[in-house]
C-alpha cells in the first residue's frame, strides 16, 4: 500500500487566508457599488418656471387603449391641463378621462396610481407637470 503524501497545514491556512481576502474584496466592491450615488434624479415636489408643478411619474403605458398609469405626488382633478415630459416625450393635454381600479373618478389624491387617457405615447419614468395658468 503506497504512503499518502502529507500536506503541510501551513499551506492550507495560507490558501484559506487568500480566499478570505478575495471574498472580503468582493464584499467591499459590492458595498461600494451600493453606496455610490444613484443615477436617477430625485426631483422634489416644487414649481419649475416653465413647466409648472410636478404631479407624478408615468409607471406604465398601454398602447392599444392609449392609456398611461401615473403614480401621483400631488392631487389631480379632471379638467386640469398637464404636460408630460420625458426623453422623447413632450406634449400638453387636458385631462378628460381618469380612472382608479377601472372606476372613473373626478379627483385623485397624492400617492394613488391612476389610469389616464393620453393623446400620445408615454414612456416609463416620464414626468407629469401641472401647467401653470397664465
Amino acid at each position: 500500500m503506497p504512503k499518502k503524501k502529507k500536506t503541510s497545514k501551513r499551506k492550507k491556512v495560507v490558501r484559506k487566508a487568500v480566499k478570505r481576502k478575495v471574498i472580503k474584496k468582493r464584499l467591499v466592491k459590492k458595498k461600494l457599488v451600493k453606496k455610490s450615488p444613484a443615477k436617477k434624479k430625485i426631483i422634489p415636489l416644487k414649481k419649475v418656471k416653465e413647466k409648472g408643478t410636478i404631479i407624478g411619474t408615468v409607471t406604465h403605458y398601454f398602447p392599444k387603449v392609449r392609456a398611461g398609469v401615473i403614480k401621483l405626488k400631488a392631487a389631480l382633478a379632471a379638467g386640469d391641463v398637464i404636460k408630460i415630459k420625458g426623453h422623447t416625450t413632450d406634449f400638453t393635454q387636458t385631462i378628460t378621462s381618469m380612472q382608479i381600479d377601472h372606476v372613473s373618478v373626478a379627483l385623485a389624491k397624492k400617492g394613488q396610481e391612476i389610469g389616464l387617457l393620453v393623446n400620445s405615447r408615454v414612456r416609463q419614468n416620464d414626468i407629469v407637470y401641472k401647467e401653470v395658468k397664465k
